[in-house]
C-alpha cells in the first residue's frame, strides 16, 4: 500500500500537508480539573505528528465558563493558563512536522460534567434521547435543558470567537467548530431538539444559522487567512441512527450556508463501517461528495477509514479530500508511517476506552509502535 492515495500531499487552509491523513477529534477526559492541558496530553498529541499524521485535530475543548463544558477533566480554552498549556501542545506537534487544529465545542444539552454550573441549556427545553456516557464519567438520563434566550445565544457565539482568538495565541494552525454528534450547534440543526419559533428554528436554513453566524463572527475577528473548519454529522453520541430528514436537499442548504459564511473546510463525521453505503443520500451521492460539490471546499471524511481499501476508494472516487481516523489512530499513532512502509496495522482494542476514555487507560492497552 506504499502508493496509497492517502499519502499524497494536499493543501488546506493555507497549510501544505504531507498527506491526507488526519487524527480525528477524540474526547480523552485527561486534562486537569480546571481544564488545563497536561504534559501527558502534549506527548499524546505529539506522538501522532511523530507517526506521520499531517493534521491533528484535538478533542472538543470548551469555550466559556457558563454552559459549554461537557465533561469533567475536559480541556478548556478560556483562560491565560489554558493558552499557555496549549502552547506546549502546539509546539511539540509542530516541531514533529504536524499541523494542529483546536476543536471548539459547546456541549449544550449534552453536558454531563460542568465545573462552572449544574444546569444545562439548549435550543429548546427538550430532554436528550438516551443516557449519559459512562466512559466519559456520566450515568443516568440527561436532564432537560433550559431554552436559550437571545442573550444566551449571543454569549455562546462570543465564547466561540474569544476561544478562536486564544487558539491563535496558543499557536494553533486553525480551529474546528464542533457542529456534530448532538452537541449545541448540532442541537440547533436537528429538528427534534430545536423547536424554536424564532429565526433560529423551523426550516433547515434557520437551524444552520447559528453555526454560520459563529463562522462569520470568527472571520470578522481573525480575518480570512485563519483556518476555520466545521465538523458535521447526521448521527449523534446519543442517537446513532438519526439522519437528516430532508436528505440531500437539507444537505445542500447546510453546506451552502457554511461556505457562504467563510468556512475553510468541512469535516463529515462517521457514517458507519460500510462507509460508502451508509454515507449515501437520496440520489446516490455520498454526503461528503455532495459537500465537495456544493461548497467547493476541502472535505474530510470520517468513519472506518483505518480500512485501507475503503480509504483508498473514498479518495480515488472523489468522495473526500482527506480522511480522519479515530480508533484506528489510537491503536496506530504511526499509521502513516506504517502505510508508507507496507507494515500491517495493529487491531484496535475497545478496552482502550474502558472503563474511562482516559490517556492513562489507553496507554496501558496500546500495542507497540513503529516510529519514523
Amino acid at each position: 500500500m506504499t502508493n496509497h492515495h492517502a499519502l499524497l500531499p494536499v493543501r488546506v487552509g493555507g497549510h501544505d500537508l504531507p498527506n491526507r491523513l488526519a487524527v480525528a477529534p477524540m474526547t480523552r477526559v485527561s486534562a486537569a480539573s480546571d481544564g488545563t492541558p497536561t504534559a501527558e496530553m502534549a506527548e499524546y498529541y505529539a506522538r501522532y505528528a511523530e507517526g506521520g499524521f499531517g493534521l491533528v485535530i484535538t478533542e472538543g475543548t470548551y469555550t466559556d465558563t457558563v454552559h459549554s463544558q461537557g465533561y469533567l477533566n475536559q480541556p478548556g480554552i478560556v483562560s491565560a493558563t489554558h493558552v499557555s498549556a496549549w502552547r506546549d501542545v502546539t509546539g511539540k506537534v509542530q516541531a514533529a512536522g504536524g499541523r494542529i487544529v483546536l476543536q471548539l465545542m459547546h456541549a449544550g444539552a449534552l453536558s454531563q460534567g460542568n465545573r462552572y454550573r449544574a444546569d444545562t441549556a439548549g435550543p429548546s427545553a427538550v430532554p436528550p434521547r438516551g443516557e449519559m456516557m459512562p466512559e466519559y464519567g456520566g450515568s443516568g438520563r440527561w436532564p432537560t435543558p433550559r431554552e436559550m434566550t437571545g442573550a444566551d445565544i449571543e454569549a455562546a457565539i462570543g465564547g466561540f470567537v474569544d476561544s478562536a482568538v486564544r487558539a491563535r495565541e496558543a499557536g494553533f494552525d486553525g480551529v474546528e467548530l464542533h457542529g456534530a454528534n448532538g452537541y449545541l450547534l448540532d442541537q440547533f440543526l436537528t429538528d427534534y431538539t430545536n423547536r424554536r419559533a424564532d429565526s433560529y428554528g423551523g426550516p433547515v436554513a434557520n437551524r444552520i444559522r447559528l453555526t454560520a453566524e459563529v463562522v462569520a463572527a470568527i472571520r470578522a475577528e481573525l480575518g480570512t487567512d485563519f483556518c476555520v473548519g466545521v465538523r458535521l454529522s447526521q448521527g449523534k453520541v446519543n442517537d446513532f441512527v438519526h439522519r437528516w430528514h430532508g436528505g440531500a436537499a437539507d444537505a445542500r442548504i447546510v453546506f451552502a450556508a457554511l461556505a457562504q459564511a467563510g468556512v475553510t473546510y468541512l469535516h463529515i463525521a462517521s457514517e458507519g463501517r460500510d462507509w460508502i453505503e451508509t454515507a449515501r443520500l437520496d440520489g446516490g451521492v455520498t454526503i461528503t461528495g455532495l459537500a465537495r460539490q456544493v461548497s467547493g471546499l476541502p472535505v474530510i471524511a470520517n468513519g472506518g477509514m483505518h480500512d485501507l481499501a475503503q480509504a483508498a476508494q473514498v479518495l480515488s472516487d472523489g468522495h473526500a479530500d482527506l480522511l480522519s481516523i479515530g480508533r484506528g489512530a489510537l491503536a496506530n499513532p504511526d499509521l502513516p508511517h506504517r502505510l508508507s512502509r507496507g507494515l500491517p496495522l495493529e487491531t484496535y482494542d475497545r478496552r482502550m476506552l474502558e472503563p474511562m476514555a482516559t490517556l492513562s487507560n489507553a496507554r496501558q492497552r496500546r500495542p507497540g509502535v513503529h516510529r519514523g
